[in-house]
């Protein structure tokens, strides 16, 4: 009897071991981008003045505020829909590969921050389809991911990771993005 408790143990000992050493030796996984791609996308908010230019427009607004001006200091409660022009390059007048369109909430009353949900539509011969992309975009840091969740086209169900950079700003009249597109999922 004393030999099988002894026999048992050694065995259940033998079985914590190699279960131990199995998962210290398993190696990490790191995964590398199927497709990496970086885009600007120009936004310039109407004004009350330049409706021939504007690419975007507040289309809601808290009830203290207007459709012509962004409400107070951190904009909360405007409702902001954009047409904006997609580049290669950080200049306005570049000749545009696509638009990113879609709508950006400004969602909190303390701090300068907005929710995203747009997608890259293409019509250059290099991309043809369009990526979808959802999040958060706390604006006050330098860097912001947001999450890349499908695609059409050359991007057909894409997944992966955008991360936004303010490349430029000028008052509440128009600002620059830069877009560093990382896709893990490809087809």
């Amino acid at each position: 009897m004393e030999a099988k408790r002894s026999l048992l143990a050694i065995f259940l000992l033998l079985s914590f071991l190699s279960i131990s050493t199995a998962t210290s030796t398993r190696k990490t996984r790191t995964r590398n981008p199927c497709k990496s791609m970086v885009f600007y996308f120009h936004d310039i908010i109407y004004n009350g003045h330049n409706a021939k230019n504007a690419t975007s427009a507040i289309v809601g607004s808290p009830q203290w505020g207007n459709k012509t001006i962004l409400t107070g200091k951190n904009h909360f409660g405007d409702l902001v829909v954009f047409d904006d022009p997609i580049t290669l390059d950080n200049n306005l007048h570049s000749k545009p590969v696509g638009r990113a369109q879609g709508f950006y909430i400004y969602d909190k009353k303390d701090i300068f921050t907005a929710w995203l949900g747009f997608s890259f539509v293409f019509n250059s011969t290099q991309n043809k389809g369009s990526i979808n992309f959802a999040g958060a975009d706390p604006l006050m840091n330098q860097t912001r991911d947001i999450s890349v969740i499908g695609g059409t086209g050359d991007f057909l169900m894409a997944r992966g990771v955008a991360t936004l950079m303010t490349d430029a700003f000028e008052g509440e009249v128009y600002f620059r993005l830069r877009t560093d597109i990382n896709l893990y999922e490809c087809w």
